[in-house]
């Protein structure tokens, strides 16, 4: 967890398939949808770590990204869509 002026913040590890992270990594996609298994919050920092499902194996590629926004508007029950920063 990172702290900042006395608020903490979780720090989130979480799988991303490959023809989600490149747009991400080039900052044409700026949002994920995701169950909120994790009690996301907004400050929160999440590692995205590109995982190939074919081959069951992570590529070694991550991107750290800090939760900017985040709503359930129109989501199925436990989703969220939480807006990235790329940090």
């Amino acid at each position: 967890m990172r702290k900042r002026t006395g608020i903490v913040f979780k720090a989130h590890g979480l799988k991303i398939h490959p023809e989600y992270f490149q747009p991400v990594l080039d900052g044409i996609k700026l949002f994920e949808i995701r169950k909120n298994d994790r009690d996301f919050q907004v400050g929160d920092f999440a590692t995205l770590n590109e995982y190939n499902p074919d081959t069951k194996e992570f590529t070694g590629r991550t991107i750290s990204v800090r939760i900017s926004y985040m709503t359930d508007f129109m989501q199925q029950e436990g989703y969220v869509v939480l807006g990235l920063k790329i940090d």
